[in-house]
């Protein structure tokens, strides 16, 4: 298997405040490169066959105000769809609120002979569940997501068994680090005091890589 915690730190992640319809909002970013076209790097995020590949099934009506929804997560309204450089959806869990709360924003550019892929999620997001997870809540799962993108653009899929997510100590010890990462950008955005920032990370550890054995 390739080496996930190398995957893991070229990832360049920011923490911020935005504001949406509904509110105002948190914000996080993720920055990496992929070694494949920017044309190659669209249709693999943009191609329900291909997204099923390396993130989750999605089905809808897949055009701009169409619909869609993924597998068992989150669904939401294609609101630019500008190929092959910049894709919006909203991103929400259950029935939609009258305003936007949550915004996914994804744009490609060239770099070098690859491509630079920048994910930005901004969502109005309760106090105590930002008190308690902190960007590592959704953070962790996009870099899970980005993981996905780089193991299908190098035709890796298959490498991580679904079935086996939970239990396999390379996944466990990316989502473990994953964790440490967000927290790490927490700090440097709010400049918050080492303690609260320890427990937001152990939380969204805690989440993410639960015990082996219940008893732990």
């Amino acid at each position: 298997m390739k080496d996930l915690i190398a995957e893991l730190e070229t990832v360049r992640r920011t923490v911020g405040s935005g504001t949406l319809p509904a509110g105002e909002a948190r914000v996080v970013s993720l920055t990496r490169s992929y070694r494949a076209a920017v044309d190659d790097v669209w249709d693999a995020v943009t191609n329900p066959e291909r997204v099923s590949r390396w993130f989750l099934p999605v089905s809808g009506d897949l055009r701009v105000g169409g619909t869609y929804q993924t597998e068992g997560n989150a669904g939401g309204e294609i609101r630019v769809c500008d190929a092959p450089r910049h894709l919006q959806l909203t991103w929400v869990m259950g029935p939609a609120g009258p305003d936007d709360s949550s915004i996914v924003d994804v744009r490609l550019e060239p770099d070098g002979d690859g491509t630079r892929l920048t994910l930005e999620h901004t969502a109005v997001t309760p106090p105590e569940m930002w008190d308690q997870f902190g960007p590592g809540a959704v953070g962790v799962g996009w870099d899970g997501a980005l993981l996905g993108l780089a193991l299908h653009l190098e035709g890796v899929e298959g490498a991580i068994d679904p079935e086996t997510l939970a239990t396999d100590p390379a996944v466990r010890a990316f989502n473990t680090a994953s964790s440490e990462s967000w927290g790490a950008a927490l700090a440097a955005a709010d400049g918050l005091d080492e303690k609260t920032v320890a427990a937001r990370v152990a939380a969204t550890t805690a989440f993410y890589v639960p015990p082996l054995d219940p008893q732990e």
